[in-house]
């Protein structure tokens, strides 16, 4: 696509110059275009207009039909060592690990020199999932589902995007795909397994996990290892660990935190969680003091 484009703008931008650098005012030629004699100027046309986009498209075509039979994968495909399960929703990247009961948000892990298999999925309307530095991007159809494969050649950390225009946040509907040595992968999946420790815990934290399971919180979040199971939000299990929250949106730290829960429309406009302004001082002290805790 790179080169098609390149050549196609080497053209036009050489008919340009043309036209720009001759003089104004000077007698056009009968045997010019918009000369008398101006079959030359339809051939010209003709070839420049009409035959040569066809064969710069019908060859770009060919060579993308083949590109996307490479990059593609169906579920469980031979090649892939493992199928991660991602679905976009307004505004979120919803992330399953299926054969180790993990859901996280936002954030994938990956081995380093090993192919995985992405099904995407929606749960609203149409996204489109897109890392650029590792593949193409895919569509994700509402009632459907579609496979691409993932691999990255280097340890690092590679941004993600929603593709498809998909409502008022779409801009803020990113993600990271981490790429880790294969130790530090095994060590990350089997973090992501345990749900959350049961041992008491300080008086605040304690008093935050009470605001949760018993608020609002726990009607659209999960955590793992509680009584907390809604879907309809991020779980949160394993909060702590991420980098970021609102899908990149802000970073995970203690003032974004309590920031979001406070007013996360005013960061992220139209989003699915409304504003608690009610939880204030010691309450949302607590609050973050335990989701700071899920680690």
């Amino acid at each position: 696509m790179l080169v098609g484009s390149a050549v196609v703008f080497a053209v036009v931008l050489a008919l340009v110059v043309v036209v720009v650098v001759r003089r104004r005012g000077t007698a056009t030629p009968a045997d010019a275009p918009g000369g008398r004699n101006n079959r030359g100027a339809h051939i010209f046309v003709g070839v420049a207009g009409v035959l040569v986009p066809l064969i710069v498209l019908a060859a770009l075509f060919a060579l993308t039909l083949g590109t996307v039979s490479t990059t593609s994968s169906a579920a469980g495909a031979s090649s892939s060592v493992m199928t991660i399960r991602v679905t976009g929703r307004q505004w979120f990247w919803d992330v399953e690990y299926p054969d180790h009961h993990i859901r996280t948000a936002n954030e994938i892990h990956i081995p380093v020199d090993e192919t995985v298999t992405i099904v995407a999925l929606s749960g609203d309307v149409i996204h489109s999932f897109w890392v650029p530095e590792l593949n193409r991007k895919i569509d994700t159809l509402p009632g459907s589902t579609s496979a691409i494969e993932l691999y990255a050649d280097k340890v690092g950390r590679y941004r993600g995007q929603c593709a498809e225009f998909c409502g008022l946040q779409h801009a803020h509907m990113a993600l990271w795909v981490y790429a880790d040595p294969p130790g530090e992968f095994r060590s990350w999946l089997a973090r992501q397994e345990r749900p959350v420790t049961t041992t008491p815990l300080p008086s605040q934290a304690a008093a935050g996990r009470a605001e949760f399971l018993n608020g609002a919180c726990a009607t659209c979040h999960a955590i793992r290892g509680t009584s907390a199971s809604s879907d309809v939000g991020p779980d949160l299990t394993h909060l702590a660990d991420r980098s970021t929250i609102g899908a990149l949106t802000l970073p995970n730290d203690r003032e974004s935190l309590r920031g979001w829960i406070e007013a996360s429309q005013r960061y992220k406009p139209g989003n699915q969680m409304p504003d608690f302004p009610q939880l204030r001082g010691a309450r949302l002290d607590a609050l973050v003091a335990y989701l700071e805790g899920l680690k």
